[in-house]
């Protein structure tokens, strides 16, 4: 039976998608899942940046292992694969200084926390990681350090959770932010996707469809 999967990114969504969203037989958000209200609050799936300060603000104190998504998701992806990231420590060291503390690995601690509340953990592979970088290389990409997660968090859907006849959708992707994000390249991959029919965009209708 097919089943409707929508991954909410944290940009801004219309007003009147919560319902479609919330009806969805698997949602994943993003990090505190910033989507929450105007994205609905359904939230099966919660895809974490596992390294770095986003990852230390997610796991010191109570509030993120609080809140209201967290409580409801039964499934934790971190985003960031350990193999990876370690192997940019000594290049970013050089190119840049300032992002010291980008790969601090903080793996263990949401593991931890899915073991202690019977959470699902899975770890996103180095091999999709390299997979996502050679996508972008055919939408000639400026110089960037990373894709973003949300980039990685749709590839893993498409390709290890999307059964056949699964219908994918986003929501709440601008393709804007941090500066060593290839943005503007992602927003062409995701727009390849859409072409080819393996994903949509509930914020954009097709153009038949909009006034």
């Amino acid at each position: 039976m097919s089943r409707r999967i929508v991954i909410v990114g944290n940009g801004a969504i219309p007003q009147g998608l919560a319902a479609t969203i919330d009806a969805a037989d698997i949602v994943i958000r993003f990090n505190g899942c910033r989507s929450a209200g105007a994205g609905g609050v359904k939230t099966d799936i919660i895809a974490v940046c596992n390294t770095g300060r986003p990852a230390l603000d997610m796991l010191g104190g109570g509030r993120w292992k609080d809140s209201e998504t967290v409580r409801q998701a039964g499934e934790i992806w971190c985003v960031r694969s350990s193999d990876v990231f370690a192997a940019m420590r000594a290049p970013l060291a050089v190119s840049h200084p300032d992002l010291d503390d980008f790969c601090d690995d903080y793996t263990d601690g949401f593991e931890a926390f899915a073991a202690a509340t019977g959470r699902r953990l899975r770890v996103i592979p180095a091999a999709l990681h390299r997979a996502v970088d050679a996508g972008l290389a055919a939408f000639d990409p400026a110089p960037y350090v990373v894709p973003s997660s949300g980039l990685v968090t749709i590839a893993h859907a498409l390709e290890n959770l999307a059964e056949e006849g699964d219908r994918v959708s986003i929501a709440g992707f601008s393709h804007e932010g941090w500066e060593w994000h290839p943005f503007a390249a992602e927003r062409r991959w995701v727009d390849a996707l859409v072409t080819a029919g393996r994903l949509d965009r509930l914020d954009h209708p097709p153009a038949s469809r909009r006034s």
